[in-house]
């Protein structure tokens, strides 16, 4: 067994094998390379150059570009967080998307990580314009597909905390000491707008802080906004501000004795043999509860299920012209932003807050999501159509974590990468792909 560090290992079961480590030269998240490449594109550099500001002086060692890169690339890696600030430095893949800088010199490490995401990106207006980045990198894509019709989901989740962490407190709902942020999402899986809360708010709490600069910037656009949410935001006055701005909407409403007393005729079982499908049917009405200024439509929709003695029954007020049946379709899609959120927590870590200050943890959660927005923006601009339908963690384990191994020659760096779920041909359609997008460089 040779002990030099270049020599290698041989194995006795095979003489003709050797092992050597060449960490700093192999790589095993190569196809972060294509997120770089979209996020050139979609002009990154210069939404952070716009809206961050640095505060260090001149003498810096690492370009504010490249730690936020590292910061937010490490965790659409997943990565937690900087824990593995260390090894990922070193890492070819990460030395690469950065400047020219740290090419041969490496990424930060994580006492300068860790002060950057602490101190720098938690000043006021640095926690503004993480916001703001986000935003507008979501901007760049809408371009792109420019519908008339802007769907928006909004829901709340639960982030746990580790130990005595400010602003966590004990939720009822979730049974659990938490954060409890508020997202919301657009049709296409895009996090536009999230607000980090205390555990113990309720779901709706500071909606209208999201909700309302949203809908004026797509009503400035000249576009529809739908709005789509579940019973925690069954408030009389969302709906009179979704009405007074022209916004349509279906919202989820509890049931009650009063409701159910519209749908009575609805609610027992048909006679005869239980039918294995179940038996579904709907009903639209006028309803005015106590705390609501005037009627509103409401549809019901009762399902009568074999085995089970009496119907499931849900109400959705809504001031939308559709058919019955189609409000319920529309409104079950809204079941997507559950999925997306567990995608944010699977894939990018969006439950690792550990900070003990409250600051701190709401800029985490900003680079979760902004790392979140660009995954999902590969996946929504760059991707063949075949594997468009793709969870962020499946491209993450097939696509992210492709191994490759770096070779510097006279004039180019060589990355050449292992050929398995990302083939030649797969990422030569992706550069395509993201060439043919209609925005500019930069």
């Amino acid at each position: 067994m040779g002990e030099s560090q270049k020599q290698g290992f041989q194995l006795s079961f095979n003489r003709f094998l050797r092992v050597a480590f060449q960490g700093s030269k192999v790589t095993s998240d190569g196809g972060l390379i294509l997120v770089r490449e979209l996020d050139e594109r979609l002009g990154f550099s210069k939404l952070i150059a716009q809206h961050l500001t640095d505060s260090r002086g001149m003498n810096t060692k690492f370009a504010l570009a490249d730690l936020v890169r590292q910061s937010v690339y490490s965790r659409l890696a997943g990565y937690e967080d900087m824990n593995d600030a260390e090894r990922v430095s070193q890492d070819p893949t990460f030395r690469l998307i950065g400047s020219e800088k740290i090419w041969e010199r490496g990424a930060a490490l994580t006492s300068r990580l860790q002060s950057f995401e602490t101190e720098l990106l938690t000043q006021d207006e640095n926690l503004a314009g993480l916001a703001a980045i986000n935003r507008e990198l979501i901007a760049k894509a809408e371009a792109v597909d420019s519908r008339q019709r802007v769907v928006l989901d909004m829901d709340s989740t639960e982030i746990p905390v580790y130990g005595e962490q400010e602003q966590s407190a004990y939720n009822g709902h979730f049974e659990s000491t938490c954060y409890h942020p508020l997202l919301m999402f657009n049709r296409d899986g895009d996090c536009l707008a999230a607000k980090l809360r205390p555990g113990n708010v309720h779901s709706a709490d500071d909606w209208e802080e999201l909700l309302l600069p949203e809908i004026e910037r797509q009503q400035k656009l000249g576009k529809e906004v739908v709005f789509r949410a579940d019973a925690a935001f069954a408030k009389p006055e969302i709906y009179e501000v979704l009405e007074e701005r022209g916004v349509k909407y279906a919202i989820r409403i509890p049931a009650n004795d009063s409701l159910e007393r519209d749908i009575a005729e609805l609610l027992p079982r048909p006679v005869g043999r239980p039918s294995v499908k179940p038996l579904v049917e709907y009903k639209g009405f006028l309803y005015q509860a106590a705390s609501w200024s005037k009627a509103r439509r409401v549809v019901a929709k009762v399902e009568h299920h074999q085995g089970e003695l009496f119907p499931r029954v849900g109400f959705i007020v809504t001031n939308l012209t559709l058919p019955s049946r189609a409000v319920v379709r529309f409104y079950n899609k809204r079941g997507t932003a559950e999925q997306w959120i567990k995608e944010g927590k699977q894939a990018v870590k969006m439950t690792r807050l550990s900070c003990h200050r409250f600051r701190s943890n709401e800029v985490r959660l900003w680079l979760t999501i902004i790392a979140y927005n660009l995954g999902n923006l590969w996946r929504r601009l760059a991707l063949p159509q075949r594997i468009r339908n793709w969870s962020l963690t499946s491209l993450q384990q097939r696509l992210v974590k492709t191994g490759g191994r770096l070779v510097k020659h006279a004039r180019y760096y060589w990355l050449f990468l292992a050929e398995g779920h990302l083939n030649r041909r797969l990422f030569a359609s992706m550069l395509r792909l993201i060439a043919a997008l209609p925005l500019p460089d930069g």
